[in-house]
């Protein structure tokens, strides 16, 4: 994976057309090569998770590209490669798992990013009713080792109209994301066994998918 972080590294210095034209049978050995890789992680979470049975690398990855109509920011490709594997592929309401390689700023991750104001309110009331089942998860000791928090990123105030202003875990119900992560060196991938440490990673947060999934799952059903 060193090659992928290189590149992704001379891009970062020359995150233009000219460069990335000149370099682009470059980028197209590393692209299939990140494919590949993503390709091994499915067979592994296959073991694990059957929601993600017949998925492919081509629909847990994204393009290079950067849409930047609505961007200060004109740089036309992004610096990473992310992979985002769950059931129903990279566009789906589910909660799964993310792979994100960036020079720096490698981590692993997973669960609900920016979910439909239903889902997440149907999340909410999830963990409002089943507090200690999800509390149980967060708190599991391999589970808190790895992924000590959720993501507190741009959380509501207060708790949203619907729940008891008496509730014992009221920050859990204020989040907006349901994300966990664990950041990465980018030693991480020099390994040659890091697949398998991916996956083992990945497989302490089934649990918390689970979780999540079953009550996405419900609200869907519903529709």
């Amino acid at each position: 994976m060193n090659d992928i972080l290189a590149f992704l590294k001379d891009l970062k210095k020359n995150n233009n057309r000219d460069w990335f034209l000149q370099n682009k049978d470059r980028y197209d050995v590393i692209k299939e090569r990140f494919d590949l890789e993503v390709e091994k992680l499915i067979l592994g979470l296959n073991q694990i998770d059957p929601d993600i049975r017949n998925l492919a690398a081509k629909d847990c990855t994204w393009r290079i590209y950067r849409d930047t109509r609505f961007s200060f920011d004109k740089t036309p490709y992004k610096t990473h490669f992310s992979a985002f594997i769950a059931k129903g592929g990279k566009k789906s309401p589910y909660s799964g798992y993310y792979i994100h390689l960036e020079p720096g700023n490698c981590l692993i991750g997973g669960g609900v990013w920016c979910p439909d104001s239903k889902i997440l309110n149907t999340i909410r009331k999830a963990i409002y009713i089943h507090t200690d089942e999800f509390l149980s998860i967060l708190n599991n000791p391999q589970f808190h080792s790895n992924y000590p928090e959720l993501d507190q990123e741009d959380k509501l105030k207060v708790l949203p109209r619907g729940f008891a202003k008496d509730f014992a875990h009221p920050e859990l119900i204020k989040l907006k994301n349901y994300l966990v992560s664990k950041e990465l060196q980018d030693n991480f991938f020099d390994d040659t066994e890091w697949n398998k440490k991916a996956v083992e990673l990945f497989s302490i947060q089934y649990p918390f998918h689970k979780f999540l999934n079953h009550s996405i799952e419900l609200f869907i059903e519903t529709l």
